[in-house]
């Protein structure tokens, strides 16, 4: 490990409060002691950190803020999972005796940063908004960071990037510039804030901010348009990635290599790996004139978009884009720029390429480009571990293992060292091919060679116990990964519930929940919540499921077509058809079939996301409503799956309706009364039958099939 250079002196600028929001001091006198106060300070000064630390924890009073906010610092700074725990621990101490002012922002700011670079983006941001709250006027370079790793993080994380953002320049604009100087949004700022954006695809956000940042000073840096390709990418506009090159040539920024490599990447998403050959090509024959080659490639692909339909919707967002790319109105009389110079292709624009023909299946040609890129004479075009590993990858995916370890091999000779993220890709194709055995031997080799496993590796063993029905040994792993002291993550989670639930065990599926819903490092999501309703769900436990289901609605989180799906199954199996309708009228409700006057929820239906069912769930409804006679509803779905393109099986309908429902209606010895209740009835099921195909009124004929109508009452309802 490189040592990391001694922490900055804290700032005078960082220190200043706006006193209007500060928290109240507290009115309780704290013994203090000169002495050990200054011993502390001595140790703090010294960079004895841990020294510091032992003699803070047998201190019978708070030490001075001088003290507390150094030690916070140096703890931070330090940036290992042991310090970050004691850092947060002071603070929760200075939490609870109400002695956060003692603090000054740059401790604050460097445990933000701290706990932002571990990964634990929750507590950075809540770090963040206390010293908001609190009256501190946090410097940019520490809640920037924290938006950044947020930006970057799954689930609410882009979300939170861009509220983060937006609180802390609401707070800025409240006050003069030169009281917030430090604190302003710099261009760092703007683009951990824009690949937030990026990520979502909200090009009108992006758009906004993108404008804002004129106004405060700051002007886009190849690293904007870097995140502006990926915007492309995210919202399907390949056209457009032509003209975000010109546009950095045009400003006269200067071109890096990293550009190059997200055009190729980006045309690799697409899966136009022509494209990105292409541009390959041109960069070996060390060509300028890539804008031009990119405009007449782009000539077919505004056919295509055409052809499809979808002209329109793009039109919608054109607006947004000839703002940022206003070099998309030019004539056809345009000269596209040239590139200032060649760039050749390096180690990483081949390995980019190389993931393509990965993607597309051409293994052959992956393997192809690992000797290519061997005799190269340029060593800046060798392969390195990850061109390595993609070629590992490559061969993991097609189930060629021994040839896989081959690579590992022929690595180790040239003299490149596997790293985890290889390792962790053998790991996975063990398990896929069900080798618990060979996986447990990665792990053991992994450690030999100084290769600590991580979550992900044990997470792939988890995973793969589940492959070979071994919840005892998905447990195991799961408690081995914790003894090393391995925190787990909302996957290790995830995936040892399904272990659970495959099983039949949703009581200790539920006890894994509550584990999770206690680990403040991890966020319960809808994944989490659908994996204990289908641990229930398989057994035909409906009352649970949906208890649950309800649990999670009053959480914030909303049912997906997997949580319908499972909540349906679990109807099918528990033989409660009445509950089907129910379920069938909460997804009418969120496909927007129910008027707003005849909605059951009273929430606002902008707050619920739209459902799109699928073919599963919408079957599955069916096939209940079949079977229980529900001939009115099961129209309804299979209408439904008709309107969004499913054809449903009307075989399978066919089947069941002969084999259950065959004798309905023919008793002649019903009362009157019963005959007339059952019109409506009738009348829905001869027209499930008109669906159908089969011999009904609708043609003025009578549907019999042999037999004298006995056992009638038996499927009447």
């Amino acid at each position: 490990m490189t040592a990391k250079p001694p922490p900055p002196p804290p700032s005078p600028s960082l220190n200043h409060r706006y006193n209007h929001h500060s928290l109240p001091p507290s009115t309780v006198k704290l013994p203090t002691n000169h002495t050990t106060d200054t011993a502390l300070l001595t140790l703090l000064q010294q960079r004895k950190t841990n020294e510091a630390w032992l003699a803070y924890t047998h201190l019978p009073h708070l030490p001075n803020p001088t003290c507390l906010s150094r030690l916070i610092c140096q703890l931070s700074y330090q940036n290992t999972p042991t310090s970050l725990t004691k850092a947060q621990s002071i603070i929760q101490r200075l939490r609870e005796e109400r002695q956060l002012h003692r603090l000054d922002s740059n401790a604050l700011g460097l445990l933000a940063v701290a706990a932002a670079k571990s990964g634990d983006t929750l507590y950075a941001k809540s770090i963040v908004k206390s010293m908001l709250r609190s009256g501190y006027l946090p410097h940019v370079k520490a809640w920037s960071a924290v938006v950044s790793r947020l930006a970057a993080a799954g689930d609410d994380g882009p979300k939170e990037a861009v509220k983060l953002f937006s609180q802390v320049t609401r707070t800025i604009r409240r006050f003069t510039d030169a009281v917030v100087t430090d604190s302003r949004p710099d261009t760092a700022a703007y683009n951990a804030v824009l690949n937030a954006c990026a990520n979502l695809g909200w090009s009108d956000k992006f758009c906004q901010l993108f404008d804002e940042m004129p106004k405060n000073k700051c002007e886009p840096d190849v690293l904007t348009y870097n995140v502006m390709i990926k915007l492309c990418a995210r919202t399907e506009r390949k056209e457009l990635l032509v003209f975000v090159l010109e546009r950095i040539l045009e400003k006269g920024i200067p071109l890096c290599m990293t550009t190059l490599q997200s055009l190729v990447a980006s045309y690799i998403g697409f899966g136009d790996l022509d494209t990105a050959e292409e541009i390959v090509q041109a960069m070996r024959e060390g060509r300028l004139d890539l804008c031009k080659i990119l405009r007449d490639l782009n000539m077919d692909v505004e056919v295509d978009v055409d052809e499809e339909g979808d002209e329109d919707e793009k039109e919608n967002d054109n607006d947004v884009f000839e703002n940022l790319l206003p070099n998309m109105k030019y004539g056809n009389d345009y000269v596209p720029p040239l590139l200032p110079k060649a760039f050749y292709p390096n180690t990483r624009m081949y390995t980019t390429l190389m993931k393509g023909y990965m993607k597309a299946g051409r293994i052959k040609d992956t393997v192809r480009m690992l000797e290519a890129m061997r005799d190269q004479e340029d060593r800046d075009s060798h392969p390195d571990h990850v061109t390595y590993t993609t070629v590992v990858s490559a061969l993991v995916n097609v189930g060629s293992m021994e040839k896989a370890r081959q690579v590992l091999v022929e690595m180790s000779k040239a003299g490149i060292q596997a790293n985890r993220v290889t390792y962790n890709v053998l790991l996975k194709g063990y398990c896929q091919q069900l080798q618990l055995d060979n996986a447990r031997d990665i792990i053991k080799e992994m450690i030999d060679v100084g290769i600590e496993p991580d979550a992900v590796s044990y997470n792939t063993l988890i995973d793969g116990c589940i492959l070979i029905d071994d919840c005892a040994g998905a447990l195991v792993f799961f408690n081995e990964m914790r003894a090393r002291g391995i925190a787990p993550t909302k996957i290790s989670y995830t995936t040892l519930m399904k272990a659970f639930s495959v099983s039949g065990q949703p009581k200790l599926a539920n006890d894994v929940f509550i584990e999770m819903e206690k680990d403040p490092r991890v966020k319960v999501d809808l994944v989490a919540w659908n994996m204990l309703i289908e641990a229930y769900s398989r057994l035909g436990m409906f009352d649970l499921a949906k208890e649950t289901v309800e649990k999670m609605k009053k959480k914030g989180v909303y049912p997906d077509v997997a949580t319908y799906g499972s909540l349906a199954n679990c109807i099918a199996l528990a033989k409660k058809p009445g509950e089907a309708l129910l379920l069938w009228n909460e997804i009418k409700e969120r496909c927007g079939l129910i008027a707003d006057e005849d909605k059951l929820t009273t929430k606002s239906s902008s707050i619920i996301p739209v459902l799109k069912p699928d073919e599963g769930l919408l079957d599955t409804l069916a096939d209940i409503c079949v079977r229980a006679a529900f001939f009115k509803k099961a129209l309804e779905i299979v209408a439904f799956m008709e309107e969004l393109g499913i054809a449903p099986n009307k075989t399978k309908y066919t089947r069941i309706y002969v084999e259950m429902h065959s004798r309905m209606f023919t008793s002649k010895h019903a009362s009157r009364a019963r005959q007339d209740r059952r019109v409506e009835r009738k009348r829905a099921a001869e027209a499930f039958k008109f669906w159908l195909g089969l011999p009904n009124s609708y043609y003025g004929s009578e549907w019999r099939l042999e037999g004298d109508g006995a056992g009638e009452d038996e499927y009447a309802i």
